[in-house]
C-alpha cells in the first residue's frame, strides 16, 4: 500500500446490512495489510474538537514554571504534564521532541464496579482546558468502541465482545506540543519510529503535516489529505490479542523542512486501552498450524507496564 485506505464509519453504524458487511470487511483487510485507516463520518463534533486545539494551545503557552505544577513523573506520565523530551521510542535514546498532557477515564457516577485509576489533574489557570478535554475524550471512546465492534465481526466473534472490556477502560487522551525546532536537532525527531501499545489508537487531526507509516516493503508513508477524517490504527495489545493478525504498524512524526522549523505542531492521539485486568491472552481462532501462538498470556496492565518501562517513562 502507498496510501492509507479511507472508510466511511456510516457505513457501519447507519448504513445497509451489505455496506456494514462491505466495511467489515475492507476495514479487516486494511488492519491486516497496513494497520491504519483513515475514517469520515466519525462522529466527532467539529466544534468541540476545535475547543481542545485553542484549549491545548493556550496551556502550552503556559510559563515552564506553570506547566511543571502538573508534572506526574512519579505516576509514570499517565495524567497531566510531560515535560520537553522526557519520553522516547524504545530503543532509541534521544528523547522525542515533545511534551503532551494526558486526560484519563472518567468515573463519575459509574454505577458499576470500576478499575481504580489515578485522578485526572485540573488545570486551575484554564477551566475551558479540563471541560474540552472531558468532552473529546467521552467522544472519541464511544467512536472507538463502534471500530471495535466492527473489528470483532471481523475476527469472527460477537459484535459486542469488546464493549465491557474497553467500558471504564484505561484509555488515554494525549495532547501533545511540538515547539519550533530552535537548533540542529542532531538524532532527534518529534516523534521516534515505534508502535503503539493499546488497542486501537484514535487520531483526530494534527496541525502540520509529519506522520509517516512504514508499509510491508519498508517505505515511509505520509498520511496526508485527512483534513475530515480520523486516523485510527491498530496498537500492540490489538496485535498480540490476535496472534499477528491485525498489524500494529511502526510509525513516526519527522521534523519538518528547515524553513519550518519556526513552525510549532499539535496533535491530540486518543489511545483506547481495556481495563487493567483484561487478559490479552491470544484468541484461539487466531492461532493455528500456520500461524502458532507467538506470545505469552499476560494482563493489560502488567503488558502496559512493561511498555512503560521501554519507553522511559517508568523505571
Amino acid at each position: 500500500m502507498q496510501t492509507i485506505p479511507k472508510l466511511d464509519l456510516s457505513h457501519f453504524t447507519q448504513g445497509s446490512e451489505q455496506e456494514k458487511i462491505q466495511f467489515v470487511a475492507d476495514l479487516g483487510y486494511a488492519y491486516e495489510q497496513i494497520g491504519f485507516v483513515a475514517i469520515r463520518n466519525h462522529g466527532i463534533p467539529q466544534n468541540i474538537l476545535s475547543d481542545l486545539y485553542e484549549e491545548v494551545k493556550n496551556f502550552f503557552e503556559l510559563p515552564t514554571e506553570t506547566k511543571l505544577r502538573y508534572d506526574d513523573t512519579a505516576g509514570g506520565g499517565q495524567r497531566g504534564y510531560t515535560g520537553f523530551g522526557k519520553e522516547h521510542a524504545k530503543d532509541r535514546n534521544a528523547g522525542d521532541l515533545k511534551e503532551f498532557w494526558h486526560f484519563g477515564q472518567y468515573t463519575d457516577g459509574a454505577t458499576t464496579d470500576v478499575p481504580s485509576y489515578p485522578p485526572n489533574k485540573i488545570v486551575q489557570e484554564l477551566p475551558g482546558f479540563n471541560l474540552a478535554g472531558e468532552n473529546i475524550y467521552k467522544a472519541l471512546e464511544y467512536t472507538g468502541i463502534e471500530m471495535l465492534r466492527a473489528i470483532a465481526l471481523h475476527l469472527g466473534l460477537d459484535e459486542n465482545y469488546f464493549d465491557e472490556k474497553v467500558t471504564y477502560g484505561n484509555s488515554i487522551l494525549r495532547a501533545i506540543h511540538y515547539p519550533p525546532i530552535v537548533s540542529d536537532p542532531q538524532d532527534a525527531i518529534r516523534a521516534g519510529e515505534h508502535e503503539d501499545i493499546n488497542l486501537i489508537t484514535l487520531l483526530v487531526g494534527a496541525s502540520a503535516d509529519g506522520l509517516e507509516v512504514l508499509n510491508k516493503n519498508g517505505e515511509w508513508i505520509g498520511v496526508t489529505e485527512v483534513e475530515d477524517h480520523i486516523v485510527v490504527n491498530v496498537g500492540d495489545m490489538l496485535q498480540r490479542l490476535t496472534n499477528d493478525q491485525l498489524k500494529s504498524t511502526t510509525h513516526r512524526v519527522v521534523n519538518p523542512p528547515r524553513e519550518q522549523w519556526a513552525n510549532p505542531r499539535y496533535s491530540i492521539p486518543f489511545f483506547l486501552h481495556p481495563r487493567p485486568e483484561v487478559r490479552l491472552d491470544c484468541l484461539p481462532q487466531c492461532v493455528n498450524e500456520n500461524n502458532p501462538k507467538k506470545y505469552e498470556d499476560c494482563t493489560a496492565m502488567e503488558f502496559l507496564l512493561q511498555r512503560l518501562r521501554e519507553i522511559g517513562l517508568i523505571k
